[in-house]
């Protein structure tokens, strides 16, 4: 996230809070931890291709530093440093960015949800996230099939 950058929408979305969340992917994190990484990441990146809004993952320690993993186009993924929980990251994110960009924070966690907001940062739950990315699917596949209709009359 570069601060010189116009004010543009970013959705900060904590993993492990979304995974433990959401009870089907608790299950897949129960059989094969990464799959339900794999399957968060595959919903959020579709809803950033979709809504145009940038989405930054961040999950919980691991490495001596912050780590981020991004594929071109992709979402950005940060990891939070051994001992360190993606709140955190996610809070300094907040403070940096807050004021020059419009944020949103996903998580379940209240207290980060509060420290968000105290930095200019709107926050939902993660009940709510799962209500964004349904809603935005369906919106996106009214207009697809409106275009399709359309396409086909001009024929």
């Amino acid at each position: 996230m570069s601060s010189s950058a116009p004010a543009s929408a970013y959705l900060l979305v904590d993993g492990h809070s979304v995974i433990f969340g959401w009870p089907e992917l608790t299950r897949l994190h129960a059989r094969r931890q990464e799959s339900a990484r794999e399957e968060l990441v595959r919903q959020l990146t579709a809803y950033q291709d979709r809504s145009g809004t940038r989405v930054v993952l961040v999950f919980d320690g691991r490495g001596a530093r912050v780590s981020e993993q991004t594929e071109e186009g992709g979402i950005q993924i940060f990891y939070a440093p051994a001992h360190t929980t993606a709140d955190a990251v996610i809070e300094r994110l907040c403070s940096k960015y807050g004021a020059t960009h419009r944020l949103t924070v996903a998580t379940s966690d209240a207290m980060e949800r509060q420290t968000a907001f105290s930095f200019g940062a709107d926050s939902i739950s993660v009940d709510t996230l799962r209500e964004w990315l349904e809603g935005n699917a369906r919106d996106f596949d009214r207009k697809l099939k409106k275009l399709r209709k359309d396409a086909r009359e001009w024929r």
